[in-house]
């Protein structure tokens, strides 16, 4: 009987890690996750701008961004920063709403 209770258990944590091991979506934090295509909300972003102040690219996935608005990260060209901006990723476009500098 205990043999049985043993191997019973044993199989119920082998189908629970199997389980856990294929669900992919909760760690999915690559690409479109990091910068949605929906515009209308705003993301908060951690990478560098460009020197010409152009472009941005992320920490996260190193994808670069065009600025929209490259007026408003004047002053900030090469520096690292984290951006709060909406963003296009069809487009690969950002338009920055605010930004601070990262630690």
């Amino acid at each position: 009987m205990k043999k049985l209770i043993a191997i019973c258990f044993s199989l119920a944590i082998l189908t629970l890690g199997i389980a856990s091991a294929q669900d992919t979506m909760k760690n999915d934090t690559m690409g479109k996750d990091t910068m949605k295509s929906d515009s209308s909300k705003s993301v908060k972003v951690t990478g560098k701008i460009s020197e010409d102040g152009k472009t941005f690219v992320s920490d996260s996935d190193s994808k670069s961004w065009t600025i929209t608005n490259p007026a408003a990260v004047k002053g900030h060209e090469g520096h690292h920063v984290t951006l709060t901006a909406h963003a296009n990723a069809d487009k690969s476009e950002v338009h920055v709403l605010s930004l601070k500098m990262a630690k």
